[in-house]
């Protein structure tokens, strides 16, 4: 995606640090204090509504705080010169930018690259049908480099027909709709902006427009667009907050990243500066109209640290970065392709005509090490949070509370995503050793940071994670090597099996030691069997819900298919002493097998030759024929732990 720029020091708060107080922080103060504004000469942080004076915090250029001012009397406020109005037509004058020393020539940087080496790519194109989840368990280089898919055709994804224009857009979205506009010449925000003004500057003949404009954060979830914008399979199987983040939370009421569905409008000679999408985010990004030009830098460890160095500085203004790096890679996009850009490539974007582009990000785990990577670039440049990837670390703790489960299931998982676990695993032991040890700032936003509706002791859910994962990667609990990052230790891509001796060793490894239960009661294991009329699971997407939500009401339904259920119930329950009384938890495994059998004169695109089995990832569809009928196998698990209780008990 083309990220927003940086916006000026008046629009602009500041990250979550220890410096993060206001240090004229004022009791009683009653105003909005999410507007800040930094001193110039000491950069720090202050709430307007502490420092300011009730004026336009838009229409000042620079200011200098108290102590600053009385150390060199000459700093004083300035504010923005506004443009002069004038009834005939002349060249237009940006005196805001020219004041901040901005050039306001837009097309400055593809002057640049005219005299810049520039490769054209190698990427690969594929057809829509091989991008799925299978291509990424059978190739080792998937995901690494951007691939292009010139049709749109087998990616099952949803997309407005080709006419579907921006008036359009201002149609469904709502012309009073606030949109973020950037002025290209300054890669800055310009306020004000309504879907309705931009749809009426964009239909403006090109002469007649008064800058260069773009469009590039209309996030359209929850809009009647929306219902036409659906992302590629691909994404949908991978992107963490479609897999991870509880559905119960997401939708109206609920805060929830959302990344997933941008509107992106350029008008000709639009540039998006050099950028890394936020968090590393993996984008998905689909031409309606018009033709973007990406150029594009690798994520090596070299060109992310000239990226770091270039980032918020000087150097951004007014330095190539193509310059710091090994090479630039050009790749031309037009109306009908699709792109998905893998974690961390850096890119900078043209828009040679009038374009209206659909795409979103996505987070998923086979490269978590680079998207964390680009987090700490993130944190040392100083981005702001409203430009981060929102709720990051407590979607983090989601992805790591699921892992674990899973772990504990025994369920396996490909090289690549144990190794991105690993990491996964490093960034959640750090956050609960900034609960344990941080700063009060750092440990109350940590622990903010925590979904306790899932995770209830975050720093033995993080240590547990990491032992599990080396675990499954194939050390032993009494390796010496078990507090190191893991290694790849794989036998024909699968895990290394733990030798009887080995898994006999009681539970040792660094900075984590589980509370043992005084008292375990399995009790015997329940088993029925029953016959009900009920259909298949469908094919459509929207099937998995119906069976997730795992009640029964849906049974007994008048239908011709007739399946048999063989269920089996298994109850363990724990006890323990604690200091202050007794603790017990309960834990319930429910298994159920559905068997639909049916003649095999089935229509052509029937559900009943598939069996759909519970992976790590989902869903997994099998096919299964055989001579005398078809059947259909559906495995669903259950899987509930109940709190904790815990009993005063009386000597």
């Amino acid at each position: 995606m083309e990220d927003e720029p940086e916006p000026t020091q008046a629009e602009s708060a500041p990250t979550k640090t220890d410096e993060d107080v206001c240090p004229s922080c004022r009791e009683g103060v009653q105003e909005e204090k999410s507007s800040w504004i930094r001193c110039d000469a000491c950069k720090i942080w202050f709430h307007w509504a502490c420092v300011g004076d009730g004026s336009d915090l838009d229409l000042i250029n620079k200011w200098f705080c108290g102590p600053c001012m009385t150390e060199k009397p000459s700093r004083v406020m300035t504010l923005k010169v506004p443009a002069r109005k004038s009834s005939r037509k002349r060249t237009q004058l940006d005196y805001a930018n020219l004041n901040a020393g901005v050039e306001s020539d837009p097309s400055r940087w593809l002057r640049v690259i005219q005299s810049k080496p520039i490769k054209d790519d190698n990427f690969r194109r594929m057809k829509g049908a091989d991008v799925g989840l299978e291509w990424l368990e059978s190739d080792e280089t998937a995901m690494h480099e951007p691939i292009v898919v010139e049709n749109p055709e087998g990616l099952r994804m949803k997309m407005p027909p080709p006419e579907f224009s921006v008036q359009d857009v201002a149609d469904e979205v709502g012309h009073e709709t606030p949109v973020e506009v950037i002025d290209v010449a300054s890669q800055s925000n310009s306020p004000g902006w309504t879907l309705g003004r931009w749809a009426e500057y964009y239909n403006t003949e090109p002469s007649k427009r008064d800058k260069i404009r773009n469009v590039i954060s209309l996030e359209i979830s929850g809009t009647k667009l929306a219902d036409q914008v659906l992302p590629p399979r691909l994404v949908r199987e991978l992107d963490w907050v479609e897999k991870f983040w509880p559905s119960t939370r997401k939708g109206k009421g609920h805060a929830y990243p959302k990344v997933q569905l941008y509107c992106l409008m350029g008008v000709a000679s639009a540039w998006t500066d050099w950028h890394v999408d936020f968090a590393g985010s993996s984008v998905y990004y689909h031409i309606l109209r018009g033709c973007k030009v990406f150029y594009f830098i690798r994520p090596t460890p070299a060109n992310l640290q000239a990226y770091e160095r270039w980032s918020g500085t000087e150097m951004q203004s007014n330095v190539w970065l193509g310059d710091m790096v090994d090479e630039v890679v050009k790749v031309t996009l037009h109306a009908g392709n699709t792109m998905i850009i893998p974690t961390g490539w850096i890119h900078a974007v043209h828009t040679p005509v009038d374009s209206l582009v659909f795409g979103g990000n996505f987070l998923h785990s086979y490269n978590i090490a680079t998207q964390l990577k680009v987090i700490d670039i993130e944190k040392a440049t100083h981005v702001p949070k409203k430009f981060r990837f929102p709720l990051f670390v407590k979607l983090c703790w989601y992805v790591g509370d699921k892992y674990l489960r899973d772990l504990k299931s025994k369920e396996e998982f490909p090289p690549r995503v144990l190794e991105s676990l690993e990491a996964l695993a490093r960034f959640l032991v750090s956050e609960s050793q900034a609960m344990e040890r941080g700063t009060e700032v750092a440990k109350r936003e940590a622990k903010e940071n925590v979904p306790s509706d899932r995770v209830k002791d975050a720093p033995a859910m993080a240590r547990e994670l990491r032992w599990r994962v080396r675990l499954a990667a194939g050390a032993t609990s009494d390796d010496e090597d078990l507090g190191c990052p893991v290694k790849k230790n794989m036998v024909n891509g699968h895990k290394r099996k733990r030798s009887p001796v080995s898994a006999a060793v009681g539970v040792q490894f660094k900075n984590f030691q589980p509370k043992g239960w005084d008292v375990v009661n399995e009790l015997p294991r329940e088993s029925e069997e029953r016959v009900v009329n009920i259909h298949p699971p469908k094919t459509s997407d929207m099937w998995g819900r119906e069976w997730t939500e795992w009640n029964e009401e849906f049974e007994g339904q008048e239908q011709e298919e007739r399946a048999t259920v063989e269920k089996t119930r298994d109850v363990m329950i724990k006890v323990r002493k604690t200091e202050n009384g007794v603790e017990r938890q309960r834990v319930e495994r429910v298994m159920e097998k559905w068997v639909w059998k049916a003649e095999s004169s089935k229509q052509e695109g029937d559900p009943q030759d598939v069996e759909m089995k519970l992976t790590p990832l989902g869903y997994e569809e099998v096919t299964k024929e055989e001579e005398q009928g078809t059947e259909v196998h559906v495995t669903s698990l259950l899987e509930t732990e109940t709190s904790t209780q815990a009993m005063e008990v009386t000597a």
